[in-house]
């Protein structure tokens, strides 16, 4: 890979972008590397090695890695589904696809697009810190779930749950500890440390400029072990 292209690809392009402009509107989405489908541990041999690690390194992870670790939690890994749309790694009522991964990088935090396999940047800044955790502020990767209440709405198959506020409360839930299993298995998988924790809702939605319909939900760390 030439430098061109590397900084195409890693975030590092970003955090000149805003070292020598400073304005959150130069930061440009980062098109991710292709999602390795060989490589890492078997799944039971991962389900071995699955564990919470929260002792994790501050070094940057790899384009690949990272690549990879966000297509596994919700990536798209079929272009069609029965219900109709892409399908996902992770399961969702409906396939409503209700929750949203927001990837705070040490220059910004971004929001992962399944497809084209992508991060946008929503705010510059380091907001790590917004995990709630001390050890966390400094890993290189802190993903926020983040419910989106509209897109049950527009769910390809309109189940009556899916209007009960409660019945959503249980599915959005679930659908959170599904794609967080998705981070461990692909961490334990690759040698990678996990942590899924709560985090700071009220500022964090404030600081995202999240709209009323969106809910921070908790947060997972992840990042070499230190």
């Amino acid at each position: 890979m030439d430098r061109r292209t590397f900084l195409k690809t890693v975030p590092a392009a970003a955090v000149l972008a805003g070292a020598s402009r400073g304005l959150s509107q130069e930061l440009e989405p980062i098109s991710l590397l292709k999602p390795q489908t060989e490589g890492g541990k078997s799944v039971l041999g991962a389900l071995w090695e699955r564990k919470t690690n929260r002792n994790v390194s501050s070094k940057v992870l790899e384009p690949q890695i990272l690549s990879n670790l966000l297509w596994a939690a919700f990536g798209v890994n079929r272009q069609r589904e029965p219900f109709g749309g892409p399908g996902r790694t992770a399961a969702s009522a409906s396939n409503s696809q209700e929750i949203d991964l927001y990837v705070a990088l040490p220059e910004c935090v971004y929001l992962y697009e399944a497809n084209p396999h992508r991060l946008v940047p929503v705010v510059s800044g380091d907001h790590r810190a917004r995990s709630g955790r001390r050890a966390a502020a400094t890993s290189p990767v802190n993903i926020f779930y983040v419910v989106d209440l509209t897109k049950y709405a527009n769910a390809p198959f309109q189940e009556p749950g899916l209007k009960d506020p409660e019945v959503q409360k249980s599915y959005y839930y679930v659908a959170t500890g599904l794609i967080a299993g998705n981070v461990y298995l692909y961490a334990a998988s690759v040698g990678l440390a996990a942590w899924f924790h709560n985090c700071d809702k009220e500022n964090t939605k404030r600081i995202f400029k999240l709209r009323p319909e969106q809910r921070v939900l908790f947060s997972q760390t992840v990042g070499y072990p230190a």
